[in-house]
């Protein structure tokens, strides 16, 4: 079933003193953070479960601000280290569904299960201008933080003809189906999409089906990335993409993210341009807030749900606002769920996170981590 991101309809964000969670939800405990971590038996020290210690790196989720933070509007369950082990595919001992490549019952982890598996980035349209991505740059990062190998395929044309109010899919590159035959005809197909003077947006459901005709042997995932604006109903204000887990494909957009758009909560159309912002800014901003959107998204492909216990890459997010203050990093629960699932050195991914972040300027992310490898280099136990 797809899994749609809660951020994606900001109809209001009023601020008030007080906001109440959703009527059901209740925030867990203490104990309840310690027991989702899973550290029965499990000693290194990212997962020592010493709240006065360990803990102190890892803030709880704060209580919502505005009537449109995700608390405020979901109860959400939440998901422990052992709901991910009793409810992840990948851990199977049999095949996931709709993945055909090589498979290796008795492997621990996901490499070993799927020796040949990679995650696809298919960048969509132009990738120009005060938002340019750096997509090589994209890619490294998502490999360094998630432990698994990813690949660019050459770029799908996009082309927009606003004389015509159409959007058209013009070039078909992934290189074969599961089935291994191409199944996507090379003519331009029209895709699902919506005009309003100078703005456009497309719909979110013609993407994700032209990705499922055509995804390669050994994809684990292949995820579509544009810097047009979406949709997928009607009533939509917009949306930020849209991750089809079953069929192991998701699209989404950096349009958004753009800092130097302003947008407006009535009118998806409504659209203001900063023209006295930098672009060397605008580019940093928007590469940083798309790192944390592509590694949270490619997380719910790989089956971890959405985090209520700790400040985490991992949080829901109800508008885009409260999505940009979230941090960067994995929390106790959900770096254990990724740990097992990959197999990674923690230290390791530590210090190669450490590297990337110096090296964009990331300071903020640069500190964090620079702390929280002292701290595991300094503490009495073994990581593995």
């Amino acid at each position: 079933m797809p899994i749609e991101m809660p951020k994606v309809r900001t109809k209001r964000t009023k601020t008030v003193k007080y906001i109440p969670y959703a009527s059901g939800y209740v925030p867990p405990t203490n104990r309840e953070h310690i027991e989702a971590v899973g550290c029965d038996g499990f000693v290194p020290p990212e997962y020592n479960c010493q709240p006065d210690k360990d803990f102190i790196f890892f803030n709880p989720i704060p209580t919502p601000t505005s009537i449109d933070d995700w608390l405020a509007q979901y109860v959400a369950p939440g998901q422990t280290y052992a709901d991910y082990l009793s409810t992840c595919s990948w851990l199977s001992p049999s095949p996931v569904n709709g993945i055909n490549q090589k498979f290796v019952p008795t492997g621990t982890n996901l490499g070993d299960k799927y020796p040949d598996g990679k995650i696809y980035l298919l960048p969509i349209g132009k990738f120009s201008g005060k938002g340019f991505i750096h997509f090589n740059e994209l890619a490294s990062f998502a490999e360094i933080y998630l432990g698994i190998p990813v690949v660019i395929l050459n770029g799908i044309d996009i082309d927009v003809n606003f004389t015509d109010k159409k959007v058209y899919w013009t070039n078909s590159v992934l290189e074969s189906s599961s089935n291994g035959e191409s199944s996507i005809p090379p003519s331009k197909i029209a895709l699902e999409s919506r005009f309003y003077g100078k703005h456009h947006q497309i719909g979110i459901a013609s993407l994700l089906y032209m990705l499922r005709q055509n995804i390669p042997k050994d994809a684990l995932s292949v995820i579509g990335l544009t810097m047009s604006d979406l949709y997928r109903e009607q009533s939509d204000l917009f949306v930020a993409g849209w991750a089809a887990g079953g069929d192991h494909v998701a699209v989404f957009s950096f349009f958004r993210y753009d800092p130097s758009l302003t947008f407006s909560n009535a009118d998806w159309y409504n659209i203001r341009r900063n023209q006295r912002m930098s672009q060397e800014h605008i580019q940093k901003l928007t590469f940083q807030r798309s790192c944390k959107l592509l590694v949270h998204e490619i997380g719910h492909l790989l089956g971890i749900g959405h985090c209520i216990f700790f400040e985490c890459c991992m949080n829901g997010s109800g508008h885009l606002a409260e999505d940009f203050r979230q941090p960067m990093h994995l929390c106790p629960v959900d770096l254990h769920k990724l740990q097992t699932l990959v197999g990674f050195n923690v230290l390791t991914r530590y210090e190669n996170l450490l590297k990337f972040y110096q090296h964009h300027g990331m300071n903020k992310e640069a500190e964090w981590i620079s702390r929280r490898i002292n701290f595991i280099k300094n503490a009495p136990v073994e990581i593995i």
